[in-house]
């Protein structure tokens, strides 16, 4: 075999490896599948080693390939981070964030002003998916390989905290709590001053498919109150739009308390009344091993479990 190393014959079997498809690869290398198909030959042949099954339906990896791809990408995400130190430190110092919208919107957007003038130096991509939440319905599994795919140097997931082949961190615990405007709690005619009053107002519901997600079902059996309509309300799929209802005083929301912090700190939220239910989920930091501990990545993981830490 000779020495030269086939880069763009390696780069075109990573990604149709991922994606186990060369019109897809060649999409994404922008390039047309016949000139994927003719890389793959070309690779074959120079290794000697057959790496797909051409099947009727598409491709399946033969157990050479399977073996490598794993090596080859972390291989191109070193090879990136090596031409990042080259290019100068500012692009070194990018870091590329995935995280759910509520968390983003809710808990990171008021103190990143604190983290730029604390860490100047670091560039924050912020990427939002409402798909960054364990849940049954979710087709984002989060695994190293996908993040070193989509080029992403740390993401917060709301889940249990098993992300293969991934540096994990706890950063908080979550547990859902009644939130209201301090209006509904003292207004004039039916204000709330115990579980039961909830029948004279508007449930505002957070529907957002997480696993383990408590209805306002199951935090009435909690608060032993039986004779209210759990169904009945406002119900959104997004926490944001729920908590904005409870902010403008159309009605009491179910919402997870940490996100809510700095509105309940401030007054414009109020948890009328216990129970509060605690969450077998939690939020995690979660990075690919050979990013984990680039000064970025983990300064602004480290300043992520202070402002955590300060709350």
């Amino acid at each position: 075999m000779s020495d030269h190393l086939p880069l763009t014959a390696l780069r075109t079997f990573e990604a149709a490896a991922r994606h186990l498809s060369f019109r897809a690869a060649a999409d994404e290398l922008h390039v047309t599948p016949a000139a994927v198909s003719q890389q793959i030959k070309t690779l074959e042949e120079l290794l000697g080693v057959k790496l797909f099954h051409r099947l009727h339906r598409g491709l399946a990896l033969t157990a050479s390939a399977r073996a490598a791809l794993v090596p080859l990408q972390e291989g191109f995400a070193r090879l990136g981070d090596g031409l990042r130190l080259l290019k100068g430190t500012a692009e070194s110092s990018r870091v590329n964030v995935w995280m759910a919208p509520a968390f983003a919107a809710r808990w990171l957007l008021p103190r990143l002003e604190r983290f730029v003038s604390e860490q100047p130096d670091t560039e924050l991509w912020i990427n939002a998916s409402a798909e960054l939440i364990d849940s049954a319905t979710s087709r984002l599994e989060l695994t190293a390989e996908l993040m070193r795919s989509e080029q992403i140097d740390l993401a917060i997931r709301f889940g249990h905290g098993n992300y293969p082949g991934c540096r994990v961190a706890h950063l908080m615990a979550a547990a859902v709590t009644p939130l209201c405007s301090p209006s509904l709690v003292s207004r004039a005619t039916q204000p709330l001053r115990s579980p039961a009053d909830l029948i004279h107002h508007t449930l505002l519901h957070d529907d957002t498919p997480y696993e383990g997600r408590p209805g306002w079902a199951q935090w009435f059996e909690a608060a032993g109150v039986d004779d209210v309509d759990a169904r009945r309300g406002l119900h959104f799929n997004n926490l944001q739009l729920a908590m904005a209802a409870a902010l403008d005083g159309q009605g009491v929301a179910l919402c997870i308390e940490q996100l809510a912090a700095d509105d309940i700190a401030a007054g414009r939220l109020v948890s009328p009344f216990s129970p509060t239910i605690e969450l077998d989920s939690a939020y995690y930091l979660i990075a690919p091993e050979e990013r984990a501990d680039t000064e970025a990545v983990a300064g602004f993981r480290q300043w992520l479990l202070t402002q955590v830490a300060a709350v």
